[in-house]
């Protein structure tokens, strides 16, 4: 007998980088912030997304599968952002995206 709920569901596993990703911007842009692809010419390991929020503030964001893991051009490219003053989160699951949701915007 076929199980009519297979392919319904999928685990945090089979879960793919662009659709966390699109839950990150759909859940960004709802509770007020503007989530723009980042490309920076020339430079490796830079962020996926700046996020800008109200009141002038930015917030760069990393997105990855729910087990993905960074290169280490990643990692470089983060603690120089993060020496500047500015935050990098890393966003795995739907879960990253409401703790960052509730850090940034105190919702």
């Amino acid at each position: 007998m076929k199980n009519i709920f297979s392919g319904l569901f999928r685990s945090a596993e089979t879960i793919t980088e662009k659709q966390v990703e699109r839950n990150f911007v759909k859940t960004v842009k709802e509770a007020g912030g503007l989530a723009m692809k980042f490309v920076s010419p020339g430079r490796v390991g830079v962020p996926d997304r700046i996020v800008l929020l109200p009141g002038g503030r930015a917030v760069f964001a990393e997105i990855k599968r729910p087990s993905g893991h960074l290169r280490k051009s990643q990692e470089a490219a983060h603690r120089e952002i993060r020496a500047k003053g500015f935050p990098v989160c890393v966003i795995r699951s739907d879960a990253d995206i409401r703790t960052f949701c509730e850090f940034f915007f105190d919702a």
